[in-house]
């Protein structure tokens, strides 16, 4: 094939696009339609927990279109990383949409189902084999931190998406995904390069975001033998070459190197040319095959949490923040002692916004020139009643600790909720960061047919 037609409705599915650029984009008779369905940018809550990103109403809504679009012209409809995490919760949940969807507005298709998540087992086996590596900044793996995960999955590449539409797909909902795998897999299929392939996909993940202005909306893209060509779907975004050059440095610790399963995809002799007022032709990335190691993500339970908010005006106590704080912290820590709770026994952080809030010790100013300052206080312990009670206190701390100079002898704080102390979902955290190296691309993620 000399050109593979792609369009993607959005940056992430449940962020929604305008029904127009959809129809602008299935005028171009794309061979394939689909959304990436998640990331681990929203942190590790929802693989811990099991939860979607986005509601269950957006991703609805985004799919009922699609769906609609896809079986209308015939072509495949494909989304990786159902959920926003990928795991078995998250897959299943859009699969019952999909279902659901089918059901009420009578479509027919055949759907494949690609599961990501790993039994625990088979992590070990492979640990034990050797086959397992730490990525940067992460520690080895070992048993125990595989039995702490909540669930493991695995990044899966192309080729499960291959097989799933050799196998007769019309619709594949997908598990935990390389965020360009599934645009890399049908265009690879279809006998275009994997340097296009993969560039392609890396623009395609995050829909018209390659397009000013920036936006969640439609991106098409074509891809040839020796490049791609994108273009927004809404007349309002423009791809231009410096727009689409800035966007293909994210998310990345090089921004011309982009290590995928099975391969290396190298941008740094990208030519970006503009081939209307609206569309970019990317040329020159290059494809080097490596040894197929895929990422396996894993989260554990770090604890409960509860957070207040609050904030001040005071400017006595916006001179003397650097003292304050400590001394909240002391007090909480005599006071949480007083009930049996010692300093180890809990967390707590307290981000200050006009300050450090963002950076933390990375800030480079130093000195803040805020008129006033917010906090948010969070205690994470080992159950939710701890973590309750050691807030209480730092709530109080913070609303009537003395600092030097101080003319209030009431409240130090403004707080804008009542209740002030907020229970907010369990807390996890990454543990399981690592690659593995495999033999079988599709081997550990097992697709399953039904004909809906």
């Amino acid at each position: 094939m000399q050109e593979y037609r792609l369009l993607s409705t959005s940056g992430l599915l449940g962020y929604g696009f305008p029904e127009a650029s959809l129809a602008a984009g299935m005028a171009r008779e794309p061979h394939m339609i689909g959304v990436d369905g998640g990331s681990t940018d929203p942190g590790p809550y929802y693989l811990g927990s099991g939860k979607c990103v986005n509601s269950r109403m957006a991703m609805k809504r985004d799919l009922r279109l699609m769906l609609r679009a896809a079986r209308r012209n015939r072509i495949p409809m494909v989304i990786g990383s159902c959920g926003g995490a990928g795991g078995e919760p998250h897959l299943q949940t859009v699969v019952a949409i999909v279902r659901e969807i089918a059901r009420e507005d009578d479509l027919h298709f055949r759907l494949a189902i690609i599961h990501a998540e790993q039994d625990k087992h088979w992590v070990k086996r492979q640990l034990a084999a050797g086959r397992v590596k730490a990525l940067r900044n992460v520690p080895p793996l070992d048993d125990a931190m595989i039995d702490r995960a909540t669930r493991i999955v695995g990044m899966m590449g192309p080729q499960p998406y291959q097989r799933a539409l050799d196998e007769g797909a019309d619709v594949i909902l997908a598990g935990r995904s390389s965020d360009p795998a599934p645009w890399a897999g049908c265009a690879t299929r279809a006998n275009l390069p994997p340097a296009p392939a993969w560039y392609a996909g890396k623009m395609l993940e995050c829909g018209a975001t390659a397009a000013l202005p920036k936006g969640h909306d439609c991106l098409f893209t074509q891809v040839q033998a020796n490049g791609v060509i994108m273009e927004a779907m809404n007349p309002i975004r423009f791809c231009t070459p410096f727009s689409v050059a800035n966007h293909s440095l994210h998310e990345n610790a090089t921004p011309c190197f982009h290590i995928e399963p099975g391969g290396l995809l190298d941008t740094s002799e990208c030519l970006f040319e503009a081939v209307s007022d609206r569309a970019v032709r990317v040329s020159g990335m290059r494809w080097t095959d490596q040894p197929y190691t895929i990422k396996l993500e894993g989260a554990e339970l770090a604890g409960y949490r509860a957070i207040t908010i609050c904030g001040t005006r005071d400017p006595l106590l916006i001179g003397t923040i650097d003292e304050f704080l400590p001394s909240v912290r002391e007090n909480v820590a005599v006071k949480a002692a007083a009930f049996g709770v010692a300093a180890d026994q809990y967390t707590l952080v307290i981000r200050t916004y006009g300050v450090n809030g963002v950076m933390a010790g990375w800030e480079p100013v130093q000195h803040t020139q805020s008129h006033e300052l917010g906090f948010v206080v969070e205690v994470i312990a080992a159950s939710q009643e701890t973590a309750n009670a050691v807030l209480a206190i730092a709530r109080v701390q913070m609303l009537h600790v003395d600092f030097p100079g101080r003319l209030c002898k009431e409240g130090n704080m403004a707080f804008p909720y009542s209740p002030s102390d907020i229970e907010t979902a369990p807390a996890y955290r990454f543990s399981v960061f690592h690659t593995v190296a495999i033999d079988d691309p599709c081997a550990p993620f097992p697709i399953e047919y039904e004909l809906i």
